[in-house]
């Protein structure tokens, strides 16, 4: 694969800037392939000595490439199985800060996108609080049937989808290379990874589709008392403008403020964790970046979400395989764990379920055996990918978003209640998702769906055996006739045999000038 100038200079600089601020000094050489190591040496001899953490160093780096590479560093704090957990966790301090592109090229694209004057929109339209790679965010009002209501509006960057796509190529050809020439990037499907950030930065650059993950995130939770997310204003929402319900709440960043408003700090930490796992395993439909500065809490208590470019979803096989691995673990069940790896398809058949459900009791007892209060599902989770993957166990992305979410929404709880019971926390949330979903009555319902299922095959029944009779008498005349071809197939053909024939006849001629010109 052949870079072309610009690419090779743009990973030219990254690769620079990476050397520069230290990312390859704590690399051992001597672990790299051949053609590798040499590298290496010469990329820390532009290190000047630093050695403050190859995390640390990263988030340094990626902030100085550009808006691309952050984005980057967002994604893989939630790949712990790419980069290793010291250093996603480090990824996750990556901050998404830029300079405010201005209110009047913000007013120029609103007023592009929707058609309309930024008067006839908006009662008032404020200078921009808060600006990050892909847009920034402005505190507008706006008048609705009930009166005046504060809106928060968000306006895309201008050039940043160009600017993405072109760095988003040679992302594409890193990853391309590094499945070639390694079997240990094939196994963690970097080409994949490229293709979840490509997807991640189309949903973060097309705020309908965001509204539309807000929208339904917010009637997934409408029956929830502790938990509310903000309302979409769909007449002033469009590509490149989202306008949603202001939220007066105080972020859980600033937790001394928080309590000073007199909130219940454990009760938050529990909802926080209670509520990540109910939308993941009730809904399948999750908030795949629940950090402090993306959670409030209102005047009610009730703990509200904003920011909805990274969302997670599971299926009712992952669902299922998510409770009964948590349920399992804390019954201490490492047998019924280990089966349903295998029932899943996640772990190949040639391995031996008794060998991985002793790995599993190597991961589940020591959690048994320490204080409550260090206990971590988070950690659970990490280990068992960690095991999952010497039985051959391939990545899973839509897990690994999963585990790299509930690392993030645990020490969010954790900070609010450092005494935090991890297992009767989940215990109510898992229970009664298995009851519902696998006990007796969800197996009277999927054997009614079963069925009707067969109902609706028996009556078209008749109609499919008619169906195959007739194409196989198709078949059977063709057999005995040959096949008729329309003129128009003729002609095709014709032509296809023509040039061919030309073809044939000038290799002909080449050849034998060949050799003429050898004898």
């Amino acid at each position: 694969m052949i870079l072309g100038v610009s690419h090779f200079y743009r990973l030219a600089r990254a690769g620079y800037i990476m050397a520069r601020e230290g990312v390859f000094a704590l690399v051992d050489p001597a672990l790299l392939p051949p053609a590798a190591a040499p590298l290496v040496r010469v990329a820390n001899l532009f290190a000047g000595g630093k050695r403050d953490g190859a995390g640390k160093a990263l988030v340094r780096a990626l902030a100085q490439i550009g808006p691309s590479y952050v984005k980057l560093g967002q994604f893989l704090a939630t790949r712990p199985d790419i980069v290793g957990g010291e250093i996603a966790d480090a990824l996750t301090a990556l901050q998404d800060r830029m300079e405010p592109f201005g209110r009047d090229k913000a007013v120029a694209i609103i007023e592009k996108a929707l058609g309309r004057r930024i008067d006839e929109l908006f009662v008032s339209f404020g200078e921009p609080v808060a600006a990050a790679s892909v847009a920034q965010v402005h505190v507008a009002e706006a008048r609705y049937e009930d009166g005046l209501r504060k809106v928060a509006v968000k306006v895309l960057r201008p050039g940043i989808e160009g600017q993405f796509a072109v760095d988003l190529r040679d992302m594409y050809r890193i990853a391309r290379l590094a499945e070639r020439y390694s079997s240990e990037a094939r196994r963690l499907r970097m080409i994949e990874v490229v293709d979840t950030l490509a997807r991640t930065v189309r949903l973060e650059t097309d705020f309908r589709l965001e509204a539309a993950a807000a929208s339904e995130f917010a009637d997934n939770v409408a029956g929830d008392p502790e938990m509310h997310v903000p309302a979409v204003d769909w007449s002033r929402t469009d590509r490149e403008v989202l306008t949603l319900e202001w939220i007066d709440g105080v972020p859980l960043s600033d937790m001394e403020r928080v309590a000073a408003e007199g909130h219940d700090l454990k009760a938050i930490g529990r909802n926080v964790l209670q509520s990540f796992l109910r939308h993941a395993m009730r809904d399948g439909f999750f908030h795949a970046d629940m950090h402090q500065g993306n959670l409030f809490v209102d005047k009610k208590g009730r703990l509200v979400a904003i920011d909805f470019g990274i969302m997670g979803r599971l299926g009712l096989k992952e669902r299922r395989f998510l409770a009964e691995i948590l349920y399992g673990f804390i019954i201490r069940d490492y047998k019924r764990v280990a089966v349903v790896h295998f029932e899943a398809g996640y772990v190949p058949a040639s391995h031996s379920i008794e060998e991985f459900a002793q790995a599993l009791r190597a991961i589940g007892e020591p959690m048994h055996t320490i204080n409550a209060a260090d206990i971590s599902m988070a950690r659970l989770l990490t280990l068992l990918f960690e095991v999952t993957a010497l039985f051959d166990m391939r990545t899973r992305t839509e897990l690994v978003l999963l585990q790299k979410t509930m690392v993030v929404a645990e020490g969010v709880a954790r900070a609010f209640d450092p005494t935090l019971d991890i297992w009767k926390t989940c215990d109510p949330v898992v229970r009664a998702w298995i009851e519902e979903n696998l006990g007796v009555k969800a197996k009277v319902e999927d054997a009614g769906r079963s069925l009707t299922e067969l109902a609706k095959l028996a009556t078209r029944l008749p109609q499919t055996l008619a169906e195959a009779e007739l194409a196989i008498q198709r078949v059977s005349k063709m057999a005995e006739e040959g096949v008729e071809l329309s003129d128009r197939s003729l002609d095709a053909l014709s032509e296809m045999r023509r040039r061919s024939d030309r073809w044939f006849l000038l290799a002909v001629i080449a050849l034998a000038l060949l050799a003429t010109w050898l004898l």
